[in-house]
């Protein structure tokens, strides 16, 4: 069983009052009062059980207990305030870890992320791509991109945007001997599905086209999102695509929209913190650059 330690601030008054040899002076830069600081000697005395300054000549002198143990204490503020140190530097200045979807990395953040570096060199930034939510306090995190309706507990949220949702396809699947002209000829074609518990949305995309009751011809079913767009690009049937995420591959051909009907979506985009994190220049300049990408044309 570890030892108790005794009150932070009883020790605290010992040392500077060591410092000084006088109650006066440490209550002085303290900032409290002579009778606190005599206060605070006596009960860490009586906690020790063993004085720890005896009064010589109207001034303190210190005990032997007292010189034995005023080294180890202040030995213990030093690395103390050391490590404090080192740590604020760290959070200040150190790598900045971002968790972020899977998909989203890989679709969005990692084309982009050499813009970031170009205008942040001095901010180390590491990956880590989860989709759960993280918990701040045990886990090495200092922001997170999350999808869904934010409503997360003890975290600060922001919306970096909300998003449509709409077919996307490879330009040879549209061109092909099966064209896609209108939405009912989906029913011709490969459903691409990812699975999402936050809701049914290519049900829903199909009840805002018209055609509740469509029958794909087959379905293939991605456990993320990412291999959804990826088996899309490879023509092998039709994804939802989301604003964000397909942007690029829409702007560089490999996937097209075949028509005009966009479901918005009741989820968007967020970042999530620690409303400690949320202070810290890193976090603030990673925030400010994802909203400036985000709200460019087309998620740019």
């Amino acid at each position: 069983m570890a030892e108790r330690l005794p009150p932070l601030n009883a020790l605290r008054c010992f040392d500077v009052a060591a410092k000084h040899l006088s109650f006066t002076k440490a209550a002085a830069e303290l900032n409290v009062t002579h009778s606190a600081v005599s206060h605070q000697i006596k009960a860490l005395e009586a906690w020790l059980g063993a004085p720890l300054f005896r009064r010589v000549n109207r001034g303190l002198v210190l005990t032997s207990a007292g010189q034995a143990y005023l080294k180890p204490v202040r030995d213990s503020f030093e690395r103390l305030a050391e490590a404090t140190r080192r740590l604020r530097v760290r959070e200040r200045t150190g790598p900045l870890t971002v968790s972020i979807m899977p998909s989203f990395a890989a679709k969005w953040l990692m084309p982009r992320l050499r813009r970031f570096r170009e205008r942040h060199p001095d901010i180390d930034v590491r990956i880590s791509a989860s989709s759960q939510l993280t918990d701040f306090a045990r886990e090495d995190v200092d922001i997170c991109i999350r999808y869904g309706r934010g409503v997360w507990p003890d975290v600060d949220i922001e919306l970096l945007m909300r998003e449509s949702m709409f077919p996307v396809a490879s330009p040879r699947l549209i061109e092909g001997p099966v064209p896609l002209k209108v939405p009912a000829d989906l029913a011709h074609h490969t459903l691409i599905s990812d699975y999402d518990w936050r809701g049914d949305f290519w049900q829903l995309w199909l009840e805002a086209a018209g055609i509740p009751d469509l029958q794909f011809a087959e379905e293939i079913s991605c456990d993320l999102l990412y291999p959804s767009y990826q088996a899309a690009i490879e023509g092998l049937g039709v994804a939802l695509g989301r604003t964000a995420v397909v942007a690029k591959d829409l702007r560089e051909k490999r996937l097209v929209e075949p028509f005009s009907i966009r479901l918005p979506s009741p989820l968007g985009y967020y970042v999530v913190t620690s409303p400690e994190r949320a202070r810290l220049s890193k976090v603030e300049q990673f925030t400010r650059w994802v909203k400036e990408r985000l709200g460019g044309p087309k998620g740019a």
